[in-house]
């Protein structure tokens, strides 16, 4: 979600710009959390000036796909952010400014995408839970470099390591 300064100066530099927009936030999928999946997210608010900074007030709503807990079954958990972002024009920034969180402008365009993405990821949750009775039959029994083993299952198998010594003890049994 890109804005030309040139067009915000113009447009809300008397009255508030609202703005009402889809963004596509997929790259948290691939990142090191536990989002599974994420659709487009709907980002409306308003921006305007105040004396060299510009300040945009946000709504970022979406759903995003969690793993349970307890289960690992796929667990939607809707959102709704309320943020206040503060951008600065000025050509430096002080420390008290650099503690507040207001981000200096680099250049003529402002991107609020990392900055969209950065409070999903703030809204993350601990872990969630599903509600559902019987998720247990739809939870993974296996996945990448794991598998459920039950406790009959168990029983049966032989430890990959103690394969060769099986081979032993029926060299022993065919001497006797």
């Amino acid at each position: 979600m890109k804005f030309a300064l040139a067009q915000l100066k113009k447009s809300a530099y008397n009255e508030p710009f609202t703005f009402d927009e889809k963004v596509n936030v997929s790259e948290l999928e691939t990142m090191n959390n536990d989002i599974r999946q994420i659709e487009p997210v709907r980002v409306h608010g308003q921006c305007f000036f105040q004396g060299d900074q510009i300040i945009f007030s946000l709504e970022i709503s979406g759903e995003m796909i969690l793993p349970c807990a307890r289960t690992l079954v796929d667990v939607p958990y809707p959102f709704d952010i309320h943020a206040d972002e503060v951008f600065t024009t000025a050509p430096y920034v002080t420390e008290d400014e650099a503690e507040e969180e207001i981000h200096p402008i680099d250049g003529e365009v402002l991107d609020l995408t990392p900055l969209i993405k950065e409070n999903i990821l703030l809204e993350v949750p601990y872990r969630v839970f599903s509600d559902e009775t019987n998720d247990q039959m739809k939870s993974p029994t296996e996945g990448k470099g794991w598998e459920f083993i039950s406790e009959e299952k168990k029983e049966k198998t032989i430890d990959k390591r103690f394969k060769k010594l099986e081979s032993l003890l029926k060299d022993d049994e065919k001497k006797d």
